[in-house]
């Protein structure tokens, strides 16, 4: 539909109206035929009805008349003549008084045990038995029209070949019989000249058809001159109208210009060209205050941008110094934190269960896994980490003991529930920030005395890591991947644990779930195995 509005144009919309009213044109013709074919059927129906009735009425007065003169001659001469000369009289006399009937239609006089008595149009069967004669159909005719003459006379339809013609046709007959002799007497009658009724009635109707299309064609071709006519001269006007606008938008696009209103002819159109020259008067006058505003804006322009790449420049500045204290700052804890391990080993050589030094290990594990994910949040957007075949058991285990004495100091403990499996494709670095701020959360997070349970799962292409604790309720799961959140305002650290474990898993397409039922908090890791063909320096 929306082609359609794109496409459509005057001459298109012309020949559609045009091919519309060829349409109507079309159907009120094959109306007035189907119309007429309806006349003509029921004419046809009346003509057929009222010829039956007609023929019917002939033969059975024919027929009553031929007995009517049989009982005549019968009263009169049987007493004079032998019954065999008052037969042959009879239908001598027959024969002469009824030569004159039309060829289709004739009398024939049977007796009622099918031998044949008179019959004008086959005088060779006369002293036949024709009873088991029949029609093309099996219409026994004879047996029929005895049987019906018996019960007082009746009417019977059949086919019969024509003497005329030598063929057969539709022919009704009547029959009654005469007693004294048990002649069977009858009239029939064919049914050819209701055919050629019928076919001289089609005729006419056909003539009478012809006619009524040519008028209408020739109406309807006269019509369609004249409203091509119309349309074009129509098209002609508006073409032009449309043409004066066309150059107006034209001359208009590049200069102050509007439309001499002498130059409309359709009334229509008039207060649209007022409009079209109102608004041309309104854009001009806009832009003249464009110009006036632009003259004005440059300056202000100038001078914002000037201050703007001031600011921008300052920012940057800020963001330098900032970058480069932290990444100072960073590398300053690094020496301190790794002479703290090494003094906090030296004292435990010295006094192994010294719960103070205990304390102090923790504490400064907590700050080296800190620092870890500072030093990680800087150059993750930098540099590229390689990947390697890592086993994962034995890694795991290595983490869980360096974290052990802080769990034990907050008075937590370890399950392992570890299986072999093949070696996963990750970098060291990335892997270890994953495990440490997992067993990070869990310790922060468990319930004192609680169990923190983590298990290694084996499975056809990728291995389940997982981390379960008892936690109190957490309110909002959604937001826990998100930076410097935290459950509780109350809590210590920075918020960036989860957050970084999350860009690690979207760097290395790890998949990640989390379930809380009933205080146990499950994070689930599903990371694919390592494929011996993959490249080892990607």
């Amino acid at each position: 539909m929306s082609n359609m509005k794109h496409i459509l144009s005057i001459n298109n919309i012309n020949i559609i109206g045009i091919i519309t009213l060829l349409l109507l044109a079309l159907l009120f013709t094959a109306l007035v035929v189907y119309e007429e074919y309806k006349d003509f059927n029921t004419e046809v129906t009346q003509l057929k009805i009222h010829y039956l009735k007609k023929k019917k009425e002939e033969i059975k007065n024919q027929t009553k008349r031929v007995i009517k003169f049989i009982t005549y001659e019968y009263k009169n001469y049987r007493d004079t003549l032998d019954k065999e000369k008052l037969q042959q009289h009879i239908i001598d006399a027959i024969n002469q008084l009824y030569t004159d009937l039309p060829a289709n239609r004739y009398i024939f006089i049977y007796t009622i045990d099918g031998y044949n008595v008179f019959d004008p149009n086959r005088p060779e069967i006369k002293g036949k038995n024709m009873l088991k004669i029949t029609d093309p159909t099996g219409i026994p005719i004879l047996k029929e029209l005895i049987q019906k003459a018996k019960n007082g006379g009746g009417y019977l339809y059949y086919q019969w070949e024509e003497p005329s013609t030598k063929q057969f046709s539709p022919k009704i007959s009547y029959a009654e019989i005469f007693k004294p002799w048990n002649w069977l007497v009858g009239t029939g009658v064919y049914m050819g000249e209701l055919e050629n009724m019928v076919l001289e009635k089609e005729e006419e109707m056909k003539n009478r058809l012809i006619k009524y299309v040519m008028e209408i064609l020739t109406l309807s071709a006269i019509l369609f001159g004249f409203a091509f006519a119309g349309i074009k001269l129509i098209n002609k006007i508006i073409q032009d109208e449309i043409k004066t606008f066309s150059e107006f938008f034209n001359a208009a696009a590049t200069r102050y210009n509007v439309i001499n209103k002498h130059r409309i002819k359709i009334k229509e159109f008039i207060p649209l060209a007022s409009y079209v020259n109102h608004m041309v008067e309104t854009i001009h006058q806009r832009n003249r205050e464009l110009i006036q505003l632009n003259l004005s804006l440059e300056e202000k322009v100038r001078k914002k941008t000037a201050k703007l790449q001031q600011q921008k420049e300052y920012s940057e500045q800020l963001v330098k110094a900032q970058d480069a204290f932290i990444k100072t700052s960073i590398h300053e804890i690094n020496t301190p934190l790794a002479i703290i391990m090494a003094q906090i080993d030296l004292l435990k050589m010295y006094e192994k269960d010294n719960r103070y030094i205990q304390k102090i290990e923790a504490a400064a594990k907590m700050i080296h896994n800190l620092y870890g994910d500072l030093s990680y949040l800087l150059r993750y957007h930098r540099i590229e980490y390689e990947k390697e075949p890592i086993d994962p058991e034995p890694f795991i285990r290595q983490r869980i003991d360096f974290f052990n004495e802080i769990a034990q100091s907050n008075r937590l403990s370890f399950k392992l529930i570890l299986q072999k499996s093949e070696k996963v494709w990750l970098n060291i670095e990335e892997f270890t920030r994953l495990v440490d701020n997992n067993l990070s959360n869990a310790i922060k997070y468990a319930l004192p005395g609680s169990e923190i349970v983590v298990r290694l799962c084996n499975e056809k292409d990728e291995i389940r890591l997982s981390f379960s604790n008892k936690a109190k309720e957490i309110t909002n799961i959604e937001k826990l991947f998100e930076p410097f959140y935290q459950d509780s305002e109350h809590e210590n650290g920075f918020g960036l644990g989860l957050y970084i474990v999350k860009r690690i898993c979207e760097r290395n397409m790890i998949g990640v779930t989390l379930q809380h039922n009933e205080n146990v908090v499950t994070f689930t890791y599903i990371i694919s195995k390592w494929k011996s063909n993959e490249n080892p320096t990607a």
